[in-house]
């Protein structure tokens, strides 16, 4: 029986059989020493030449050779202890070893130390990248993340039931995957974006609680905290829930649990913070606050509506006060002032607070008075910067909202040891598409608007139908969405309505939609759910920044599987029993 590294400590004085990776291999003239690696750890093989085919083969191997050894655990004496290796105490003395396979030299690192290898080999070398003990460890990780997401569903009254990929097209807010029909041509399947219609059928169904760690499909654009193509998340749905507080009731203790016990890290707050939408935006210029750090913008229009001083004379005024801002250089203001252009400031201005002045180059534009009242209101003490944002309330909040991420970074606020969690609610239900002029869903269109069917018969403009929010939730975790859900829309007439107002009459609705609204007629509960973007949650909850390093098979940033050279062409047999056929790009 083959024997893991991380047994042999408890195997002195005892024959094993041990096999797995030459992780390297040092020869010392009258002995060989090999570090045998598995996917628990490594071990010191020990060679002599009294061992005369052992050492033979031993002579011959290289790194990553696969090879099977046979010998005595024996504790290394005290002086040749190695107490940077976990077996770093012990080593097996072989008596046998046996070649099992050879390997060519590696196109990529093995290793966790030395020189990284960059990220579009290791993803080309996937199989052989996977070797990694960080990667290793992460594959592991990633299931104990699984056991414990599953086993708190469990324990909650939730059944796991899958289903169906090939789906029909609906509006989830990204592009969909289309998968022609051979049976059927010219009409073609989608990959779910979500699983969002089927779960909502199986509470018309009579499934109390339902749960899957269901594969999403969207045809996004790649991000650091997103993948292309395929992600998963834990999809759930409540029957006869009417608040969305009864879903986050259910599964906070979860998020707060994966905190504590499975990361072990702390919580910044054990009650987790609620903020609607628009006070986030307005406090923090982000649906997704880090709350791990203050930095909240403080809103001064109104204090300076007489200013003389013309930047300041916009429609909407705000600042941060950062502590310890004096503190930056001027070097570190002009990247912060150049983020701020590429958010659509101007430009960004500043004070700094030091022995009792102001220093500024806005100074000299502004009054005792006003100055004043911009330290009184911001709180700005000795030691203290203020950043001002000035323009349209939208693009001030967007930029002090990225400043405030940066300058967080730079002052090294974000703890990794520690999670702020926040629920946001009360999206808006609708919002304005500033490039077609016209009102277009804000999220997700099967959510209940609050209010219900008076909502929407009561805001007879687009102005009131701005202000229409939706029974709909996000979890932030340290400043990442790790969790999106809502009380469902289960009113057919409901369904129309909010159809009807952007200019889609019931026979489109009927047509997209057909399979809920048929069910909705047949006694719908009120039901409501939720979905962990738990690829994304993982990343956050192991200090990663790159979602890519917690999947064992990733595309690159650019949507393409390197190691299986996917997306590729297809034989024109395939695409002519498909009925289809490829336009020019010339």
């Amino acid at each position: 029986m083959r024997e893991l590294a991380k047994d042999l400590l408890t195997k002195i004085g005892q024959k094993v059989e041990v096999a797995g990776w030459v992780n390297s291999r040092r020869d010392h003239g009258g002995l060989i020493f090999i570090d045998l690696r598995d996917h628990t750890g490594i071990v010191q093989l020990v060679i002599t030449p009294d061992t005369a085919e052992a050492f033979k083969i031993a002579e011959t191997l290289r790194d990553e050779f696969v090879i099977g050894a046979f010998g005595v655990v024996q504790e290394r004496v005290e002086e040749l202890k190695n107490p940077n290796l976990e077996t770093g105490a012990i080593e097996v003395v072989v008596e046998s070893l046996r070649l099992i396979n050879k390997s060519e030299p590696l196109p990529v690192n093995t290793h966790d130390e030395g020189d990284a290898s960059s990220e579009e080999l290791r993803l080309k070398y996937r199989y052989l990248d996977l070797r990694r003990p960080s990667m290793q460890n992460i594959l592991r990780r990633r299931a104990e993340y699984y056991r414990y997401l599953r086993n708190f569903m469990d324990k909650n009254g939730f059944v796991e039931i899958t289903t169906p990929i090939l789906a029909n097209s609906s509006p989830e807010g990204a592009r969909d995957f289309l998968v022609p029909s051979r049976l059927h041509p010219g009409k073609f399947y989608a990959l779910p974006q979500a699983p969002q219609q089927f779960k909502q059928l199986l509470m018309v169904g009579g499934v109390p609680r339902y749960y899957q760690i269901a594969p999403c499909f969207r045809d996004e654009d790649p991000r650091a905290d997103r993948l292309y193509g395929d992600f998963y998340q834990l999809d759930l749905e409540m029957a006869f829930v009417e608040d969305g507080a009864e879903v986050r009731k259910t599964v906070e203790p979860m998020a707060k649990g994966l905190v504590t016990e499975f990361a072990g890290k702390e919580l910044m707050s054990e009650e987790v913070p609620i903020l609607t939408y628009r006070e986030a935006l307005e406090k923090y210029g982000t649906d997704k606050p880090d709350l791990r750090y203050d930095l909240e913008m403080v809103e001064l229009t109104e204090v300076l509506k007489d200013t003389e001083f013309k930047v300041f004379q916009a429609p909407c005024v705000k600042a941060i006060r950062v502590p310890g801002g004096a503190s930056f250089t001027r070097k570190q203001i002009d990247e912060f002032t150049e983020l701020a252009r590429k958010n659509g400031a101007g430009g960004l201005a500043y004070i700094i607070y030091e022995n009792g002045n102001v220093r500024s180059p806005i100074a000299k534009f502004l009054t005792p008075e006003e100055l004043a009242v911009i330290g009184e209101r911001t709180g700005a003490r000795d030691g203290d910067a203020v950043f001002f944002g000035a323009d349209e309330r939208a693009v001030v909040n967007k930029v002090l909202g990225e400043v405030r991420i940066a300058m967080a970074d730079v002052l090294g606020l974000k703890d990794e040891s520690k999670v702020a969690l926040c629920w946001i609610i009360d999206m808006p239900f609708y919002e304005w598409d500033e490039k077609n002029k016209r009102l277009d869903f804000g999220h997700n269109p099967f959510s209940m608007p609050k209010g219900g069917m008076a909502a929407l018969e009561n805001s007879k403009t687009d102005a009131e139908r701005l202000e229409i929010v939706a029974d709909q939730y996000d979890l932030v975790m340290n400043g990442y969405e790790v969790l999106s859900g809502a009380v469902r829309n289960y009113n057919p007439e409901i369904m129309y309505k909010v159809f009807g107002i952007l200019g889609y009459d019931k026979d489109y609705v009927a047509q997209k939609f057909g399979g809920m609204l048929n069910a909705f007629k047949f006694g719908a509960p009120p039901h409501a759910g939720c979905a962990f973007g738990v690829d994304r949650m993982f990343m956050v909850l192991n200090d990663l920044t790159n979602i890519r390093d917690i999947v064992a098979f990733p595309k690159n940033g650019s949507g393409v599987d390197l190691m299986m050279d996917s997306p590729s062409q297809v034989d024109a047999v395939q695409l002519d029993e498909l009925g289809l056929s490829l336009k020019d790009s010339q």
